[in-house]
């Protein structure tokens, strides 16, 4: 779960394959379906907020499908993704965890033998 500027939480379902937004109060208000055919441990492991002020996109580590989504908060529409299975440089193996720094670089930890973290270097402007 995180908490965003806006007071809405995005939280992990990740056996559902969704992301689910609540108010404070515990009030639903929006979900985002992915990869629905996922089975096994589903397609949401984590979330990461994007550290412009409006938190415009979230990111979404699927450790079963082995990537990073690029995902528009306001309306769930996916705009990108890296990442595919593997285990050299750059590809993923059950990425479970990840965060963002301010430079929108993405940190990806790794469960199962993956045992590893790994960072993605911002290199584009598309999404500042």
């Amino acid at each position: 779960m995180k908490l965003a500027n806006d007071g809405l939480a995005d939280v992990c379902d990740r056996i559902n394959n969704r992301i689910q937004a609540f108010r404070k109060d515990g009030s639903f208000v929006k979900e985002f379906f992915f990869e629905k055919n996922t089975l096994g441990n589903g397609a949401v492991w984590d979330i990461a907020l994007w550290p412009d002020p409006k938190q415009t996109y979230l990111l979404n580590a699927d450790g079963e499908n082995n990537e990073i989504r690029i995902i528009k908060r306001e309306d769930g529409s996916v705009v990108g993704s890296f990442g595919h299975s593997g285990r050299n440089a750059g590809q993923l193996h059950w990425v479970h965890a990840m965060a963002i720094d301010g430079r929108g670089n993405v940190y990806t930890a790794e469960v199962d033998t993956g045992k590893r973290i790994q960072k993605f270097k911002l290199t584009s402007d598309a999404l500042k």
